[in-house]
């Protein structure tokens, strides 16, 4: 566990500075996301949205518990990050923003899935690290779900995130070809449902293994991608496919043509 709580401190302060504490030992992506649950609690929406052992079907988590554990060895704290991903179904005007679980409901969460803190070796700033880099991530995702949302910015100017699900169990079809390939699976895998001005898109979010967190402050490589489960997903990708074809081929053109225009000036 001491490599894993290593990794979980290495990543978050490179990935939001959060200060002098940086570690050097290779920390890589499937040690840090090891120590996160599957079904990580991110997505609990503003209390009130389920109460008691309810199921908020938008999250498919139960309520956000802030109480701590009757075990717990020191205290956490219950403060929430608003995240930046809009949500499209709103419990009342302020909720109109994801909110990220505290340090507290991810350790109830992390002991509602079978885990025990006394089988590793965890501190407060642990948990902060890892809430750190948890909400990372998903703010990653959504800059990557944008970036094809704004294929259809004329239609949709503000796209919202409506509901999620995790199935790193699940591969999908396109992770399964890049294994027939030689390629490693993804070690995790999230379905997002995006609101397009009351049409619900399904993107899939793949996480592989970065190997170690890079100069860029990313701590896994996401794969983003509207499912292929309309028409219109199916022509979004094509488009794209073709776009960076045609920019890749237009550097390598670019590059051929330097080159040639440098050995004409040594002659």
């Amino acid at each position: 566990m001491g490599n894993t709580v290593a990794a979980a401190q290495f990543a978050a302060g490179q990935i939001v500075g959060s200060g002098p504490n940086v570690y050097s030992d290779g920390a890589t992506s499937k040690q840090v996301t090891a120590y996160i649950p599957k079904e990580c609690p991110m997505h609990y929406s503003s209390a009130g949205a389920c109460s008691g052992n309810e199921i908020n079907p938008l999250n498919m988590m139960p309520a956000p518990n802030q109480m701590p554990s009757p075990d717990q060895p020191f205290p956490l704290s219950t403060e929430r990050q608003v995240s930046n991903i809009p949500k499209a179904v709103k419990q009342d005007e302020k909720d109109t923003h994801w909110v990220y679980p505290s340090a507290q409901m991810f350790w109830n969460a992390m002991l509602r899935k079978g885990w025990r803190w006394r089988d590793d070796q965890l501190s407060q700033k642990d948990m902060d690290d890892i809430i750190k880099i948890h909400n990372a991530n998903n703010e990653h995702a959504w800059l990557e779900v944008l970036k094809w949302e704004a294929l259809h910015a004329d239609e949709c100017l503000e796209p919202k995130l409506k509901s999620f699900g995790g199935k790193a169990a699940d591969y999908s079809p396109r992770a399964r070809m890049r294994q027939l390939l030689g390629y490693e699976l993804p070690f995790d895998r999230h379905d997002w449902i995006v609101d397009r001005n009351g049409k619900e898109v399904r993107y899939v979010i793949d996480y592989y293994d970065s190997g170690s967190v890079g100069p860029d402050h990313r701590f896994a490589i996401i794969d983003v991608r509207p499912a292929m489960d309309s028409w219109e997903n199916v022509w979004d990708r094509m488009r794209v496919a073709y776009m960076r074809w045609r920019y890749e081929l237009e550097d390598r053109l670019s590059a051929i043509k330097g080159a040639k225009d440098d050995d004409e000036k040594e002659k």
